[in-house]
């Protein structure tokens, strides 16, 4: 998945909006995708790979089934996050995993109302 397809998936999820983070003057920040200012999935300018909220469970599934693609994220791995190789999974268990993280961190009522059709 490029970045342009990453940036496209997840901007199609209900409330989801984009904000870069850490960077500096000198040095361009992180690219991270949130809902409610709440982060779901971390990636750089450049796409590549990304960093992105799972449970613990997920955690354990994903790099059991997918170990060179996915990893356990650095700093946040211990609540679950993971890092995804985006070329490294099929495009349509990415986008589950994306959209699980998405639902994990959004409002109830926003998943609720973007299931329905609304």
């Amino acid at each position: 998945m490029t970045m342009d397809e990453l940036r496209a998936f997840c901007l199609g999820l209900a409330g989801t909006h984009e904000k870069e983070t850490w960077g500096d003057a000198e040095h361009a920040g992180d690219v991270t995708f949130r809902v409610k200012d709440k982060i779901y999935l971390i990636t750089g300018q450049e796409g590549g790979s990304a960093s992105i909220r799972t449970d613990k469970a997920q955690q354990t599934d994903l790099i059991a089934a997918f170990p060179e693609a996915v990893s356990v994220a650095p700093y946040v791995g211990r609540f679950g996050w993971v890092n995804v190789q985006l070329d490294g999974l099929d495009r349509g268990i990415l986008e589950e995993v994306i959209r699980s993280a998405w639902r994990r961190t959004a409002p109830k009522a926003v998943v609720a109302a973007a299931e329905a059709g609304g």
